[in-house]
């Protein structure tokens, strides 16, 4: 859990057990978690330290109620991939990557996890001079098969994702947005086996439409995942409690996640403020918890809404419409009250309807 270090100051809130962690999340109303590999076992432990952790985290678990639904592994922060892993141009380097991934989709599967989730914030560049992005992309194809391999070698029940980012930590990252890792999969031997995990706050910063990235990844069957987060523009990634910013963003993704009744997890990818103390951490769980319900809520008030309903409906019924019918005189397309339709959304938004 996040203890609210930045790079421009040290942590403020204390290191928080694991295992705490978990019992802490479910005592808070949390059904599910997602991790890195290292924030259970440090990497480099031996083979019986890790299954010992193994062992007492499944306990706690079990205990609890809680389930792990996805692995990942945060070798970003290591200077030995400072110039990406599965892209860099060592080949020892890219070795030790599919080392330390195959280390953290282990411990996934030992946890039960059904998806490892790869966000790869060092394989991008600030110097494209000094790598061909299309070597990159051939070295990620690589990497990605080889994963998806090892998976089925193992007899895992493991699917792997990509999670899309434009930049930081490096200045650009090769897997960008849901638009490029799906264009990305398709090269891949088993493309059926890899799909898409779209974060919010990553889609800002891309400056793109946070529920038309997800949808792009429902309608490809590929939205294995989701973390759900908030965002102000032209910021750096700043992981904001879901509903903490852009009401609007975060209604309409919730909006296609429930109408479309997608069956995955609600995750929230996101941190405390800075400022926020240890009890105010599981403030801030419960806020995310809660934001997703209201905004729910806020779904079907606007699905039930007569008024809603009936624009709705107009508008439909020009779908199946004959061209000479659907146009005014003069040829001219029909006009349709999405001024009012939007004034709506904000006031199902703010409760004055």
């Amino acid at each position: 859990m996040h203890r609210g270090g930045d790079p421009f100051g040290a942590p403020t809130r204390g290191p928080r057990d694991p295992l705490d962690a978990i019992s802490g999340l479910a005592a808070h109303g949390v059904q599910a978690f997602e991790l890195h590999a290292e924030d259970l076992i440090p990497w480099g432990s031996r083979l019986a330290e890790r299954d010992d952790l193994i062992r007492k985290a499944r306990r706690r678990m079990e205990d609890t109620g809680v389930v792990c639904v996805a692995c990942g592994s945060d070798m970003f922060v290591d200077p030995v991939f400072k110039d990406g892993g599965m892209v860099s141009n060592e080949a020892r380097v890219r070795s030790l990557a599919i080392e330390r991934y195959t280390a953290a989709i282990d411990v996934g599967h030992l946890l039960g996890a059904p998806l490892f989730n790869i966000w790869g914030g060092r394989d991008g560049a600030e110097v494209d001079a000094g790598r061909s992005p299309i070597d990159a992309l051939k070295r990620l194809r690589d990497g990605f098969n080889a994963l998806a391999d090892y998976i089925a070698r193992q007899g895992y029940a493991m699917r792997l994702s990509i999670e899309p980012k434009p930049n930081e930590p490096r200045g650009d990252l090769y897997l960008s947005t849901v638009g490029h890792v799906l264009g990305f999969i398709a090269t891949l031997d088993h493309p059926e086996r890899v799909g898409v995990v779209p974060e919010l706050a990553h889609a800002a910063l891309a400056g793109l439409n946070p529920a038309h990235e997800v949808a792009h990844a429902l309608y490809a069957g590929k939205l294995f995942g989701i973390h759900l987060n908030a965002q102000r523009p032209l910021r750096f990634d700043q992981d904001l409690r879901f509903g903490g910013a852009n009401l609007k963003d975060g209604f309409f993704v919730v909006k296609l996640l429930e109408e479309e009744d997608w069956p995955g997890p609600r995750t929230f990818d996101a941190r405390p403020y800075r400022t926020t103390d240890e009890q105010g951490v599981w403030v801030f769980v419960e806020g995310c918890i809660r934001a997703y319900q209201i905004l729910a809520e806020k779904v079907r008030q606007f699905r039930d809404d007569p008024e809603v309903r009936q624009i709705l409906q107009d508008i439909k019924r020009w779908d199946t419409a004959e061209v000479d019918e659907a146009a005014e005189p003069g040829g001219a397309p029909r006009v349709f009250p999405y001024e009012r339709l939007d004034h709506l959304v904000l006031e199902i938004l703010m409760g004055t309807r």
